[in-house]
């Protein structure tokens, strides 16, 4: 019985540890998100990866602005168009031109290789990454695991609907970010042990 309640305590202490140190990491994660950047930002390229439309209409923004030479858009549901796009981010004519669209990617490992693949086929060696605050970290890690040689400037939208000022009172944004921390700690594992792709793809 002594040696069982040892080894319930020992296990106790463990997980109060694991639990204290997981939520020292959130709350860090958390507080350091991203901003917006206040400045002009150029690259020769910009991506922007789905989940909400003020990524696309950001991204698209960008690229009438002339910030990058052409636009890819990751991750676009299959029934959706072109032309759709175009009215729902309010693109222009350098979206016409200049404006690709990814049906392939279904996750954020996805958008990156898909981006790789189209970073070498233009040989372009920048880009802007656009996506929302919370979602950037781990994006970040998996396209510079995917694409070592390439420059890449974050670009992260505030997305609607989550209040990141008091994230810890609303449990959707705290739902949201315990799952975007994981998956963000989980990716920066697996930049460590698998490799590119194809990694003389960027080189």
């Amino acid at each position: 019985m002594r040696t069982l309640a040892k080894s319930i305590g020992f296990l106790l202490i463990v997980f109060l540890f694991v639990a204290f140190a997981y939520g020292i990491g959130l709350y860090a994660f958390a507080s350091h998100l991203p901003r917006t950047p206040q400045s002009n930002v150029h690259a020769d390229s910009i991506v922007a990866l789905t989940g909400g439309d003020e990524r696309m209409i950001a991204a698209v923004r960008l690229l009438e602005k002339g910030a990058g030479k052409r636009l890819l858009i990751t991750g676009v549901h299959p029934e959706i168009t072109k032309p759709e796009l175009k009215t729902l981010t309010h693109g222009g004519k350098r979206f016409d031109c200049c404006a690709d669209l990814d049906f392939a990617a279904e996750d954020t490992r996805g958008n990156a290789a898909e981006t790789a693949n189209w970073i070498s086929t233009h040989h372009y060696r920048s880009l802007i990454l656009v996506t929302a605050n919370y979602h950037m970290p781990r994006s970040f890690v998996d396209f510079s695991a995917e694409m070592p040689g390439i420059a890449i400037v974050p670009y992260p939208v505030d997305p609607s609907g989550m209040d990141l000022g008091a994230w810890w009172r609303h449990p959707h944004t705290l739902r949201t970010l315990n799952v975007e921390y994981v998956k963000f700690l989980a990716s920066v594992v697996l930049s460590k042990i698998l490799p590119p792709a194809d990694e003389h793809r960027t080189g």
